[in-house]
C-alpha cells in the first residue's frame, strides 16, 4: 500500500513539472557537460556522440583506472557515480571493458553538479599523475 501511495505521489510530482521540461533540462545539462568531458585527455565516453540521441546518462572510463576505483576517487571528491556492468554485460564484453563508470543527470541536477564532476575527474587524473 505504501509503495502505491509513493508511486502516485511521484507521478503527480513529475506531471506537475512536465516530462518535456524534464527532458529539456537533461538535454541542457548534457549539452553543457559533454564537451567538457570530451576535453579530458584519457577519458573514454561510451555511446552516441549525437547529443540529440543521448539521455541524461553518460558512461565513461578514465584510462586504465578500474571503474570501481574511479568511482571511489570521485566519491572522495563528493561526486556520486555508479560503477559496474549496468545490466549490460554483453555490451561491455563487445566493448572489451570490464565495467564503466556512469554519471546520471536529472531534474535535480545543476550545471554546478556538472562542473563538480569535471573537476573531480581532473583531480583524480592528477592524483594518478595522468598515468594509467
Amino acid at each position: 500500500m505504501a509503495g502505491a501511495i509513493g508511486l502516485a505521489a511521484a507521478v503527480d510530482y513529475l506531471e506537475k513539472i512536465g516530462m518535456d521540461a524534464i527532458e529539456a533540462h537533461e538535454q541542457e545539462l548534457i549539452a553543457y557537460v559533454y564537451p567538457k568531458l570530451q576535453a579530458i585527455e584519457g577519458l573514454t565516453i561510451y555511446g552516441s556522440q549525437d547529443l540529440a540521441q543521448r539521455s541524461g546518462v553518460i558512461a565513461f572510463n578514465l584510462g586504465d583506472l578500474h571503474p570501481h576505483d574511479l568511482a571511489t576517487a570521485l566519491d572522495y571528491e563528493g561526486v556520486a557515480v555508479r560503477a559496474g556492468h549496468h545490466c549490460a554485460q554483453p555490451l561491455l564484453q563487445y566493448l572489451e571493458v570490464p565495467a564503466t563508470a556512469r554519471a546520471s543527470f536529472y531534474i535535480y541536477n545543476t550545471k554546478a553538479d556538472c562542473d563538480k564532476l569535471v573537476d573531480a575527474l581532473q583531480k583524480t587524473k592528477e592524483f594518478f599523475n595522468g598515468t594509467f
